[in-house]
């Protein structure tokens, strides 16, 4: 698979809720990293880290939301492993019907069809304000620096 076809499985992936199938998509040792996420920065070195990883969002994710990829812009680089995606997570909150838009990028290193490096890059406080979590968000944000953010 292309780096393109890739990200397109990842995003649909995501939006479908099929978090059991996306830990496919990396590699054994990978470098998954969301730099402006409140809740820290905590590298996903490894396929099982992301298993972990996307078992702990199938709680949180609940049926609050639905949503699609929209407004995809997908570069490629001189590096043709590396590509940039811009796009939204379009959708709706369920209980209200209200619209909401997530912008994101993700930089992506793709080999042999497997993702080895990704920087997810989105608007943490659109999700929150999406999914009704803005309450849990704003007790991560009060929490001292240095000190371990609440699941």
């Amino acid at each position: 698979m292309t780096p393109t076809e890739v990200f397109l499985q990842l995003v649909r992936g995501v939006c479908d809720r099929r978090y059991d199938e996306l830990p496919d998509l990396y590699a054994e040792q990978t470098d998954v990293r969301h730099p402006l996420s409140p809740y820290g920065d905590k590298p996903l070195l490894s396929r099982q880290a992301l298993r972990e990883h996307f078992a702990a969002v199938v709680p949180r994710a609940g049926a609050a939301i639905r949503f699609e990829p929209a407004n995809l812009r997908i570069h490629e680089t001189k590096d043709p492993e590396v590509i940039v995606a811009e796009f939204d997570y379009a959708g709706t909150v369920i209980e209200t019907g209200e619209p909401f838009t997530v912008p994101c990028i993700f930089v992506l290193r793709i080999r042999d069809g497997l993702i080895v490096e990704s920087r997810d890059y989105l608007d943490h406080i659109a999700m929150s304000r999406a999914r009704g979590r803005l309450d849990e968000l704003i007790a991560v944000l009060r929490e001292p620096v240095g000190e371990p953010a609440a699941s």
